[in-house]
């Protein structure tokens, strides 16, 4: 009787594992995108380069995938969220610089006075970045981004800025990283910004996200070891940066990237000159009911001349009204 017993456990282990493997090869892993070209070609891609008999296998160790952040993985209007971090934290540090209320850029801030505090140009922009960014250590400014994280809210959606990243790119990376490729985020933005809350948003680790860098000096004041932040830019991760800093940060060229702008041209180029396999994507916005729709003219992720490139090189252009279902969490799905 045991051995019957035994043996009928093992039948039914076997046949829930290949029950599980069915599952796993058929459910949909994409199921905020829409049926089309787009969603098609990124299945494609990922099959081709994961299965050993294909031409276009490609072995776990090369599958890197790089992603911008700002318009790329969450929403960047009607500013750059870490923008709106950065002003909020002016406002917080005003009672400790009195000197700010007469100051510019700090008053223009005080005043929600966009003009002036656009008149202050790149020197105003940065004044503010410094003050807000730099001066302390990196777990006290992780501090800082995760409690404003915590509690800000979004002016058009009246939700966490957390909760606008865009549901198909959370099933993306999810899906790629299932199939053996290590994900990537390679943003314009500072690098402790992001990686405060990149691996609980997007399972992405810290370690794994790639970006402009302040120069972060090692003390032992005290007899205990400290790094801080200093006034001072290190590495501008913009443009021709990008590819500039995959290669000194992660080593390997890429064959997934995504972006959404000019800003991520280079990076996009440099993914598209590699031989064989490789996917290169713009996400387009289009959407003015669900999100927004801005290309050539704006002035927050204006996507121009990389448009024509994708156009021209063939890259894959992924249209937000057509190809996504639903563009956050907490939408219905079309």
């Amino acid at each position: 009787m045991k051995l019957r017993r035994d043996i009928a456990y093992w039948i039914a282990t076997v046949a829930l594992v290949i029950c599980a493997s069915v599952y796993a090869q058929t459910a949909d892993p994409l199921p905020s995108w829409n049926d089309g070209s787009t969603k098609q070609s990124i299945v494609s891609f990922v099959r081709g380069t994961t299965d050993m008999s294909d031409r276009r296998f490609v072995p776990p160790a090369e599958r890197i995938a790089v992603f911008d952040n700002d318009g790329t993985l969450w929403a960047e209007q009607p500013m750059y969220t870490q923008l709106a971090f950065a002003l909020d934290r002016v406002k917080a540090l005003a009672p400790s610089h009195p000197e700010w209320r007469t100051e510019m850029p700090f008053s223009a801030v005080l005043k929600d006075d966009v003009k002036a505090f656009e008149a202050a140009g790149d020197r105003g922009l940065e004044q503010v970045i410094f003050a807000t960014h730099t001066g302390m250590t990196p777990d006290e400014f992780t501090k800082n981004v995760n409690e404003w994280l915590s509690g800000a809210r979004h002016p058009r959606f009246n939700r966490l800025y957390t909760d606008l990243v865009y549901q198909p790119m959370i099933e993306l990376l999810a899906y790629l990283r299932a199939n053996g490729f290590k994900t990537y985020i390679v943003t314009g933005g500072t690098v402790e910004f992001v990686r405060a809350w990149s691996d609980r948003v997007y399972g992405i680790p810290p370690e794994q996200v790639v970006g402009t860098t302040f120069v972060t000096k090692y003390t032992v004041p005290n007899a205990h070891p400290t790094l801080t932040r200093k006034p001072e830019v290190d590495f501008v991760d913009e443009g021709p940066g990008k590819p500039e800093a995959i290669q000194r940060f992660i080593g390997r060229r890429p064959i997934f990237a995504v972006g959404n702008s000019d800003g991520d041209q280079q990076m996009l180029e440099w993914t598209a000159g590699l031989s064989g396999a490789r996917f290169v994507a713009l996400v387009h916005h289009t959407d003015a009911e669900r999100e927004w729709a801005y290309d050539r003219s704006s002035r927050i992720g204006r996507l121009d001349k990389a448009l024509d490139e994708a156009t021209a090189g063939r890259w894959t252009v992924i249209d937000m009204k057509r190809d996504w279902r639903r563009v956050f969490a907490f939408e219905t799905a079309n």
